[in-house]
């Protein structure tokens, strides 16, 4: 099992707080899947508007970053870690409030190179964004940040 899964499930029982990003965006990691899931909630309001009074890209773009990176971490194993070599979003919808959730998955996981997917959809189901994201896994010295 990789080192993330006992941070991951104490984040969710609330027992180990959330990254800094998680918390400033005010998103929360509600589930994940060790085959490669992970769900995300957020609530968008007035704080997160761009000057159109739209929820900003940058914002759903961090969501569906967190939850594809969630998806993925969780498929990593002991001495590994990842990096992300791509990322797309297309943005479908414009929001101002809304209750959002994001599904991540995993679509293609090789030994070196994975891709995730994630749809982004607001509290009646409507889909707000679709991103996928490339990683790359990284092992010894490049795991340890070297």
């Amino acid at each position: 099992m990789g080192k993330f899964h006992d941070s991951f499930d104490r984040m969710i029982k609330g027992e180990v707080e959330q990254p800094p990003i998680m918390k400033l965006i005010g998103m929360r990691v509600v589930s994940y899947d060790k085959s490669g899931a992970s769900r995300f909630e957020m609530d968008a309001d007035e704080r997160h508007w761009n000057p159109m009074g739209t929820l900003h890209g940058g914002v759903l773009c961090d969501l569906a970053d967190a939850a594809m990176g969630f998806a993925f971490a969780s498929t990593l194993e002991e001495g590994e870690s990842f990096t992300t070599l791509e990322l797309k979003i297309n943005y479908l919808r414009p929001v101002r409030k809304a209750h959002l959730t994001a599904g991540a998955r995993v679509v293609s996981r090789g030994r070196t190179v994975g891709l995730v997917e994630c749809e982004v959809r607001d509290e009646s189901n409507k889909l707000i964004a679709r991103a996928t994201s490339t990683c790359m896994v990284l092992r010894g010295e490049a795991a340890a940040g070297r």
